[in-house]
């Protein structure tokens, strides 16, 4: 297989919770498919999965986006620990007697990279959570990230309090040495205090890497297919 000169890794973190992460991961998923590049999907950790059906999971939209079926052999193959309470992972974990094993983790994502790399194909590597939420008791999804080496791509809304979010989440990020490749402001449906004047602010404070805005999006739960071009500004750097 030829090798795509702009095919990287990124990790997919966020500011906080149900802020956009999926969506900009099946976005990104999506639009590469559309651009006839070879991409590979993961959301190594998830939660909640009590709460919704498989479609309407990470995993299920970005099993759609990569546009294979929704079924359980899928979703193990992307999500290997898997949780049923919407609680954070550590919590949810414990809730069923387990723990996430963080040395595995890391393991499992770096084979992944690896195999990625070998095949030409962009990797997206979709965390929980926001990007300090603990993956176990002694471990942040900031930690997994920086253990990876990879940079990422950081999501938030425009929510009243979104700005100080993202701005510490992007000095967190910085202060463990993980390069941001570009920052994803996705429009909030409640309390918003607008997406231009958001971005437009945090550019001011974020000058090293692209500032996106991502309008709010109606489209039921394959969202991601109506999303505007992302690929330029998040994977090759443009």
């Amino acid at each position: 297989m030829e090798r795509d000169p702009d095919a990287r890794a990124l990790f997919v973190t966020a500011a906080g919770t149900e802020i956009g992460k999926t969506l900009v991961t099946a976005a990104l998923v999506h639009q590469l498919r559309e651009a006839g590049r070879p991409v590979r999907a993961l959301k190594p950790v998830i939660s909640g999965l009590d709460e919704v059906p498989p479609a309407d999971s990470d995993s299920g939209q970005l099993l759609a986006a990569l546009g294979r079926p929704v079924a359980a052999d899928g979703i193990a193959g992307i999500s290997p620990w898997r949780f049923g309470a919407p609680l954070s992972p550590h919590m949810a974990a414990a809730a069923e007697g387990r723990a996430i094993d963080f040395d595995a983790l890391v393991a499992f994502c770096r084979k992944q990279a690896d195999a990625s790399a070998a095949a030409g194909e962009s990797l997206l590597i979709e965390g929980v959570g926001g990007a300090m939420v603990p993956v176990t008791t002694r471990k942040t999804v900031l930690d997994w990230i920086a253990a990876l080496g990879l940079p990422a791509v950081l999501v938030g809304g425009s929510y009243l309090g979104a700005l100080s979010h993202t701005l510490t989440a992007a000095r967190a990020l910085e202060s463990a040495g993980i390069a941001i490749a570009a920052a994803v402001i996705s429009e909030s449906e409640e309390n918003d205090v607008g997406l231009e004047p958001t971005v437009e602010t945090l550019r001011g404070f974020l000058p090293g890497f692209p500032v996106v805005a991502l309008p709010r999006i109606r489209a039921g739960i394959a969202a991601w297919r109506a999303a505007p071009p992302l690929v330029g500004s998040l994977l090759a750097g443009s």
